[in-house]
């Protein structure tokens, strides 16, 4: 489960495209839909903040939980910069002792993809269930087993932005239903490039597991949503989202 290591620092600018300001809308739609109004969040998986901070602004109160120190510390900066008070917590997803509890949580962004073994799911669900209040809704989104396989697959990648560039090299394991990536990425330093590395796994998730697991866990009222649209996700959905409730 740890990354992003390298990538922290670079994480928003390599993400300026993603609408975080869409996906917060349509995580209070959601709320919306189950008929909840919560006042406490806590959004695991947290990364730099682009789930977490915004939805603090919106009014919430907001905790946020992430393994990488690199990835917390810049998401402390931002809060700071943002005057948000959010307190951070370094915790790994499949072992969650948290001494509150909340009316809802979120995983966004593919968190749910990178805890690889069944039981460590299985615990992370249950301990989501745990910390939720009774009629909290859990919302969490992951890629999709298309995109996976047929978008990322096997692939090489190459992005660059200003200075900076990375090549992602993908590796998938479709009879472990696995994808491994590569990331090197060159950032520019006294007129050369340096190179660092990060290598990212991930697992292909289906739809009926992950209502399997949600049950079993506890949860009621499971969601399956398309990518930021109330409709049943296609065959050739990349993200899909899902909302169930501790009732």
């Amino acid at each position: 489960m740890e990354s992003y290591n390298y990538l922290a620092e670079y994480y928003d600018m390599l993400m300026d495209d993603v609408d975080y300001d869409a996906w917060c809308s349509f995580i209070e739609d959601i709320f919306n839909n189950y008929g909840v109004k919560p006042d406490t969040i806590l959004d695991t998986a947290c990364g730099t903040g682009n789930i977490t901070i915004p939805m603090a602004v919106k009014g919430y109160k907001l905790s946020g939980v992430d393994i990488s120190d690199e990835m917390l510390a810049v998401a402390e900066n931002k809060a700071r910069s943002q005057k948000q008070s959010i307190k951070f917590i370094k915790q790994n997803l499949t072992e969650l002792t948290l001494n509150k509890s909340y009316d809802s949580v979120l995983c966004m962004c593919d968190g749910v993809n990178y805890i690889i073994e069944e039981m460590d799911l299985k615990n992370f669900f249950s301990s989501v269930y745990k910390t939720m209040n009774i009629n909290g809704v859990f919302v969490f989104d992951i890629s999709s087993s298309y995109k996976l396989k047929e978008i990322l697959g096997d692939n090489t990648l190459f992005q660059e932005k200003d200075d900076f560039c990375y090549i992602w090299e993908n590796s998938c394991f479709e009879d472990e239903e696995i994808i491994e990536m590569r990331l090197n990425f060159f950032v520019p330093e006294n007129g050369l490039y340096k190179r660092l590395e990060e290598y990212h796994t991930q697992r292909i998730y289906s739809i009926d597991y992950l209502r399997k697991q949600l049950h079993e866990a506890g949860f009621g009222n499971i969601s399956v949503y398309d990518d930021l649209a109330f409709r049943e996700p296609t065959d050739t959905s990349q993200r899909i989202f899902f909302a169930a409730q501790r009732i």
